[in-house]
């Protein structure tokens, strides 16, 4: 008998590795969360404009765009989006939450089974974070524009 599913939430995945969408999208989905794929950050953003996500959990090595370019173009459009940032460099290039715009940040591992459905957990029941004051006045721009 499958257990009941923990939460309920949807989650945007952004990664060029198909292999890696697939193993993610699996897990989260064993947890209850209905995922959403993207194989690259530019579709991965047009996607976010389209539908709201609880979470996103993005790669930082893509062609086209990094996951560091997508976090960027998201807190433009959200400054209060929850996001992971997954990277097999995040230890030698010292990739972390001040660095990278992230709300956390996985290093890709076999600890990764264990650290994506704990950390996605910790965002969900977390209050929303208050953009940085540079934040706050890009996000109050783009708004002035549309």
């Amino acid at each position: 008998m499958k257990p009941t599913p923990d939460i309920q939430a949807k989650i945007l995945l952004i990664d060029d590795c198909r292999n890696g969408l697939l193993v993610r999208t699996a897990l989260l989905e064993d947890m209850g969360c209905q995922v959403e794929m993207a194989c690259n950050g530019e579709d991965g953003l047009k996607l976010f404009d389209r539908y709201r996500f609880d979470v996103v959990v993005t790669d930082y090595r893509m062609p086209g765009m990094t996951g560091l370019e997508v976090i960027g173009r998201i807190r433009e459009r959200d400054p209060q989006a929850r996001i992971i940032l997954l990277s097999t460099m995040a230890e030698p290039l010292g990739l972390n939450e001040e660095n990278t715009g992230a709300d956390a940040v996985i290093a890709k591992s076999f600890n990764e089974v264990s650290l994506l459905p704990r950390t996605v957990k910790r965002l969900l029941n977390r209050p929303v974070r208050k953009p940085l004051r540079s934040q706050r006045s890009a996000a109050a721009k783009a708004v002035a524009v549309r």
